[in-house]
This record gives C-alpha cells, structure tokens and sequence, in this order.
C-alpha cells in the first residue's frame, strides 16, 4: 500500500482589491511560490496554495463611490488584474479565492460567525473611537503620529457607533503563550517580539461589525440586516476554505498586516477550538530609489509591466536575490538590469552556452563533487530558514565553480570528455536547484541539455 504524501498547506495574505497589484505582492506571490515548488519537488508532499483577494469594506465602497462605479464593478475589475498576476509570473497556486464569493466564502463566514456567538465571544456595546479607513480598523490615539495613522499618513476618523465587538481579550493569554513557544512561530524574531510587545500593553476586544447605513459593502450580520461584518473577521476566514489542509503550515504576508494574523486570527481559532497556523513567515516593503512607492510620486512599479518587458523568470530571480527576504528592499531598474545582465545573461546563460557548444556526444556524469553536494547542503538549509537570497547565492557558486574549471582546463582545447561531463553534471543540478524560484528556466535548461540544442537563455540589454 502507498505511503499517503504529508500534506503541505501555504498561503499569501489575500490581496485588497482598492488598487492594481504593486510589485510588493508580487514579492509575497513569488516567496510563497517558492516554497510550494521545493515543498512539492524536493519533499514530495501533497501541497496546497491559495491565494486571492479581499474585496469588502469601507475604502472599495468609498472609491467605488468616487470613480462613479458600483463596488461590484471595481473589484471585478481589480481582482482579475490580481489573478493574471498569478498567471504571468507562474504562480503555482492550487486555488485563488474571492471574498465576494456568495457561494464558497460568503457561507463559511456566516457558519463561523454563529459559531463565535455560539460560544458567548460576540456581544454588541456602543463605542467610541478613531477609525482609520486605510486600515479599516480602530486606531488608538497614542499609536498617531501628529495626529494620523502611522502607515497611510491620514487622519483617522472619529466614530460613536453601535458594534458587535469579539472577546480578543479573553484569549490575550493564550495567543501570548502560542508565540512564545513557538506553537506560532513568527518570522523573523524581531516580528514576534513585536507582537508580544502589544500583548504586554493589552489586547482589547475588537469591533467585528458596522452599522449597514455606514457600511453597506460587506456581509450582513446572520440574523442582524442593520450590520455588516467586519472586513477582517470576513477576510481571515478565507484560509479555512480547503478544510481537509487546516492548519496553514505557512501564512506568508506583509508586516503592515502580522498584527490581524498574530492577534485577531488566533483569537479567533481558539475561540473555535481549531489549530492555529504553525509559521507566519514576514516580509518588509519594498521602495522605489529608497523612496515610499505613492501615485503621488509617480514611483509605483507595476510588475505586469516589468514582466511584459523582462519576462516572469528575471522579475522573480531579482525579487528573491536582491530583496531582503524579511526587511524593506529597493528597486531601481538600475539594480533590476545590472543585476539581469551579471547574474542571468553573463553569468547563468552564458555558462550554459559555453557548455553545449563543446559537449556534442557528450554524456552527462553522474558523479558527485564535493563543492556541488556542500552547495545543496547549505541551499536546503537556506530555503528551509526563508532565506531565499542565500539559496539563490549558493545556486550561483556554482556557476562561479564551473566558469573557474573552464578558465583553468580549457575544455575545449579536446581530450577533455571528463571535465565536460562534470560541468554538463553541474548545469543539470542548478536546473533542478533554481527550479522552484526559475521554474521557466529551470525547464529550458534541462530541454537545452536533453536536446544540446544552444539557444540564449537571457539576451543582454
């Protein structure tokens, strides 16, 4: 009988429909892409990825509103723009999920919701409070910066309002002791640090609903027409949709968002009485010539465009080489084309070129050397720790090997059958070592070796 295949569940944050895609989900696409593949080339297991968009709340309704357009039209229009995201940067996603979904989301939020009242954890109370729209949640006035939101640089809103609130503080306790051992486990440490940071000043409990004449866009309250839920007690359920894989093994997000996975979410699942997400891996922001990416500034890189230009496998290579896995990195089409042409077309692409145009007849050895075996070594630890560039780096000291043994033996001087078999062995092992972060790539190179058939991997520009 079969050994069943573990299972494997990862997921990105689900992307708010207010806005094109900007190059930082592309970052988070292509992160979680990549431990998907190695998890389902390297490890075998049964994965499952899921992606999509969040597409309620007060800034859609209000920008819907502005542009002269129903909500529904807005985000029909934003979340197809995230979905062929996933399909031109070869996104290996099992499902891709809508928060408007009436049929798949909309009913696993209301069962979750009468669960949660169920249990006594939701109660409706008056509130005062600032509202901020940008993260569509409360702010607390100490956490301003003169006056406004830390993150989106506006002034939150004074709301006096009528709210079903979720008990988060009965579970302050338990949220704090899963962080602390690991149970869920933040990545990297200085994020988990911060969470318990607020835990230690005092989780309150956090409104899950609006007034419907505030809020129309959303999901009715079960049983209550007059409220609408709350964006992240709708949106946080999505993971729950592939039952048969909860829990997450891996949620991989922005750190503008860890506190809703980190506090609320967990609150919200042991409240339920089911698992909490094992890892929650963290990336930072992205900047544009060290500057905050605004349309103000026009610096918004668009990845679609980047892609259109370089294609998926260069945009992919320069996000998880260049970008700091878990602090804020810059892009500059400088470093973007620099980088293309040092490490893709001189570096990568012409080893390969050099190799086939010597190695007709030649059979691929199978024996092992030592720095390749040591290389693999050090990439299967550095993927395992998130460290994306760490294991593309290790990839490319490979290459750097194999262009030294070409400089010093002269291959193709003849007689060297050995030395060409070793390098068409160490061109096989980066094919399947970049596979899952150039699965394009990866595919050419073990087609070009299999056919000897010398085509340029990557053009200079």
């Amino acid at each position: 009988m079969a050994k069943e295949k573990r299972k494997f569940y990862i997921t990105t944050s689900i992307a708010y429909t207010n806005a094109l895609p900007h190059i930082g989900f592309a970052l988070e696409l292509v992160q979680a892409d990549v431990l998907a593949r190695y998890h389902r080339v390297f490890l075998g297991e049964d994965v499952f990825f899921l992606t999509g968009t969040d597409e309620h709340g007060l800034k859609i309704e209000r920008k819907a509103r502005k542009e002269g357009k129903t909500p529904e039209e807005l985000t029909d229009r934003f979340s197809s723009s995230f979905l062929a995201l996933t399909k031109v940067l070869n996104i290996s996603n099992n499902d891709f999920i809508r928060t408007t979904d009436k049929k798949r989301h909309w009913p696993t939020v209301e069962k979750i919701w009468k669960e949660l009242e169920k249990r006594g954890d939701i109660y409706k109370k008056k509130y005062k409070g600032l509202y901020c729209v940008g993260c569509e949640a409360f702010i607390k006035e100490k956490d301003l910066i003169k006056g406004e939101c830390p993150d989106h640089r506006i002034e939150p809103e004074l709301v006096e309002e009528e709210n079903y609130f979720f008990k988060l503080s009965k579970y302050s306790n338990d949220i704090k002791k899963a962080i602390e051992k690991g149970n869920i486990e933040i990545i990297p440490k200085g994020r988990k640090n911060e969470m318990l940071a607020i835990i230690k000043t005092g989780i309150q409990d956090v409104s899950f609903s609006r007034p419907k004449n505030k809020l129309s866009w959303g999901i009715p309250v079960p049983g209550d027409n007059s409220q609408t839920i709350y964006v992240w007690a709708d949106a946080l359920v999505n993971y729950l949709f592939p039952k048969n894989f909860w829990p997450a093994d891996i949620h991989c997000l922005g750190k503008d968002i860890l506190k809703f996975h980190a506090l609320i979410w967990p609150g919200m699942l042991f409240s339920l009485g089911l698992p909490r997400p094992k890892k929650i891996f963290v990336h930072g922001f992205i900047t544009s010539s060290g500057q905050k990416m605004s349309k103000s500034l026009g610096n918004v890189i668009d990845p679609s465009e980047l892609i259109e230009k370089y294609g998926a496998d260069p945009v992919r290579y320069f996000l998880l080489r260049e970008i700091p896995p878990t602090e804020d990195g810059d892009f500059t089409h400088q470093k973007f084309e620099e980088r293309y042409n040092a490490d893709l077309a001189k570096g990568l692409g012409n080893l390969l070129a050099r190799v086939l145009k010597i190695s007709e007849g030649i059979k691929i050895n199978d024996g092992k050397q030592d720095i390749i075996e040591k290389t693999k070594v050090k990439y299967e630890k550095a993927v395992n720790e998130f460290k994306f560039n760490e294991a593309l780096s290790s990839v490319w000291e490979i290459i750097s090997y194999c262009d030294k043994i070409i400089e010093k033996e002269k291959p193709w001087e003849g007689g060297k059958e050995k030395i060409v078999a070793k390098l068409l062995y160490a061109l096989d092992v980066i094919a399947n070592l970049i596979n899952p972060f150039l699965p394009e790539t990866s595919e050419r190179i073990k087609n070009q070796l299999k056919k000897r058939q010398n085509r340029p991997l990557f053009p200079r520009i």
